[in-house]
């Protein structure tokens, strides 16, 4: 009877923590919705409105703030892709190097190999800050201001992608599967792109989004980099929309510039979904 009874308060109990974690993923979910919900709202609403207050109904001038939105001096399409050049390209650029440079550290035996991890770790803890002002007096020496190059390029080298990828191709790549590749005559390109690259298809797709995010939300190295309006991406064109003077200023198209800009990240996200739970479980640290 007592071993009857544990199982039966063990099953409550699992079934107890099972509904309290569910209402906490539930209650977590509405509040990051939340903010969504309040952005497409403010986006249907006109600035004389939204100066009343908030309402959680919407309003009509979805359109007309679209309109005004694409009718004034903002080249908000170019703006578009621009923003989908510079953060595409980097997430294509980001993925791949550090996937083949984690690959090297991982599968291959040489000297200072600790000591070369061990930098490339240490790059993580130096903020862009500081060295934004040597890396534009480097871009002004070529010559690059008003160019993509200086904004895709320097993603080569991310340090946070590579230790996510080293820490994924540890726990899924066996050096056995390698060596079988070479005995077999496979070159060590092909056997990184057609053998390891197909394996870390999650953590590809991961570090994918999120690179993409971060290049796409990103305001402080554009706004030094790209001063014309047909090259800025569209963090900077919200930027200078927002700070437009008070005859000029219109919060109905702010709000719809922004719900404009974060559908392409929704798209990517949606798209590649999919691979976050699998890529961040086989992807995580060994204890």
């Amino acid at each position: 009877m007592n071993t009857e009874n544990q199982k039966i308060n063990k099953g409550i109990n699992i079934k107890t923590r099972r509904i309290i974690a569910h209402l906490v993923l539930i209650l977590i979910t509405l509040l990051c919705l939340f903010w969504f919900f309040i952005l497409i709202i403010n986006a249907t609403r006109s600035h004389s409105e939204m100066t009343k207050g908030f309402t959680p109904l919407p309003s009509s001038y979805l359109l007309t703030n679209w309109k005004n939105l694409l009718t004034g001096t903002l080249p908000v399409w170019s703006g578009l892709i621009n923003s989908l050049i510079v953060a595409g390209l980097s997430a294509l650029f980001s993925v791949y190097f550090s996937s083949m440079t984690a690959y090297a550290i991982h599968a291959y035996d040489f000297r200072l190999k600790k000591a070369i991890f061990t930098f490339i770790l240490m790059i993580m803890m130096i903020p862009t800050q500081v060295t934004a002002l040597g890396f534009l007096q480097l871009i002004g020496k070529l010559k690059l201001e008003d160019s993509f190059i200086p904004l895709v390029v320097p993603t080569i080298a991310a340090p946070i992608t590579f230790f996510y990828m080293k820490q994924y191709l540890e726990s899924t790549l066996p050096l056995s599967i390698v060596e079988a590749a070479r005995i077999d005559g496979s070159g060590e390109f092909h056997t990184f792109n057609g053998i390891v690259l197909p394996m870390m298809k999650p953590a590809l797709a991961v570090q994918a989004i999120f690179t993409f995010v971060s290049s796409w939300n990103n305001y402080f190295i554009p706004a030094l980099v790209l001063h014309k309006d047909n090259k800025k991406t569209l963090p900077i064109l919200i930027a200078q929309l927002r700070s437009a003077d008070f005859l000029k200023f219109d919060m109905g198209q702010v709000y719809v510039m922004i719900a404009f800009s974060i559908l392409p990240i929704i798209i990517v996200y949606l798209l590649l979904s999919r691979y976050i739970v699998q890529g961040v479980a086989l992807g995580s640290v060994k204890g």
